[in-house]
């Protein structure tokens, strides 16, 4: 039978644990049943949360090149993906890219590497750039996200300033050696804890969508949960073209909301980021998806566009969130400058250009 969602989030908000198959129940959820389902669990969202909604910002240091056989990832090795590829920004030129962001409001910066793990070098290159960084702009988080770390990198990486280090789990323990035989799944549990011993704030999530049973995202989910990771985003699979997982394409728009409100449920207090695949997958929905996520990527991705960052931020404030750490003044300001003007068509009837249709 399947839970009761209201009754089950009376049962977390006193103390109770989600269990897996109580998870799996609420994935079940029907289609009819999944704004009921979204309802309940925004309650878990507003108490740890209230209306805010966490900015982050992505800057690619490094693209593409990348010695791992990851099957749903465009910067693979053996990669036919058209992307972008470059070897490492120049510091500068990163912390400007970075300003971008937070001048849209990010209050998180991602600074993300291609590649199987830094050398110790590359760590040194990135201290650099996060103590310019944070010269320019003291307030800003920096999460670092530079693949598998070695014997006292983490520790460098705090010691430079760096606040939290992101390295996905991205699917259950039991699904990995589909997605990835160049690595393991333990491999990337033990950078996880690596940085979490070093003092850095754990970020870890999961990609829905790559042929994955409810069962197996469940295990993914609750490994988190037992990670203890501060932040989780969710990614939904990109199936870019000239990589295995190419054209695959499983989830609706109504199954990524039940995956983010189970996420949400099981990890009640923890930041629950929107990421990759968002506007593609979740579509109208995405305004809906912030009832229990409370936090996005600004703008672009690693090697896809995302939506236009002034959209991003329109969908934020229209849905009434507020960007956590925006001012009353600069909730203001937005709201100056939100109103629309009536464009005037050019199109279709009585033209010679093709409807808008």
């Amino acid at each position: 039978m399947p839970c009761d969602p209201e009754a089950l989030v009376d049962r977390i908000e006193a103390g109770h644990i989600l269990t897996a198959e109580e998870a799996e129940s609420l994935l079940a959820t029907p289609d009819e049943a999944t704004f009921r389902l979204v309802a309940a669990a925004s309650r878990l969202r507003r108490r740890h949360f209230d209306r805010t909604v966490k900015v982050n910002y992505l800057v690619s240091l490094k693209t593409g090149l990348c010695p791992e056989n990851c099957t749903y990832c465009s910067q693979r090795l053996g990669t036919e993906a058209e992307i972008l590829k470059y070897t490492w920004l120049k510091p500068e030129e990163a912390v400007r890219q970075a300003g971008f962001g937070i001048a849209g409001g990010a209050s998180r910066v991602c600074m993300v590497a291609s590649g199987t793990g830094p050398t110790d070098r590359d760590v040194e290159r990135v201290a650099g750039m996060v103590g310019d960084l944070k010269q320019q702009h003291p307030r800003v988080e920096v999460c670092a996200c530079l693949g598998f770390l070695k014997d006292g990198q983490a520790q460098r990486l705090r010691e430079a300033g760096v606040d939290a280090y992101n390295h996905n789990l991205n699917t259950a323990e039991s699904k990995y050696p589909e997605i990835c035989t160049s690595h393991t799944y333990a491999d990337r549990v033990d950078t996880v804890t690596r940085a979490d011993d070093a003092g850095l704030s754990p970020c870890s999530g999961l990609i829905a969508g790559m042929g994955e049973t409810h069962a197996q995202l469940v295990e993914a989910i609750l490994a988190l949960r037992a990670l203890d990771a501060d932040s989780i985003p969710v990614n939904f699979l990109m199936p870019f073209d000239g990589t295995p997982l190419e054209g695959y394409w499983e989830l609706t728009p109504l199954e990524c909301l039940r995956i983010l409100a189970v996420v949400r449920m099981a990890c009640p207090e923890k930041e629950l980021r929107i990421a990759g695949g968002r506007e593609m997958h979740l579509r109208a929905l995405q305004p809906i998806g912030l009832e229990v996520a409370n936090s996005i990527f600004l703008g672009d991705y690693l090697t896809s566009e995302g939506q236009d960052a002034e959209a991003d931020l329109a969908m934020i404030r229209d849905a009434g969130f507020t960007v956590l750490g925006a001012s009353a003044g600069d909730a203001a300001d937005e709201a100056a400058e939100a109103g629309a003007t009536v464009e005037l068509r050019r199109r279709g009837a009585g033209t010679d250009q093709r409807a808008n249709a």
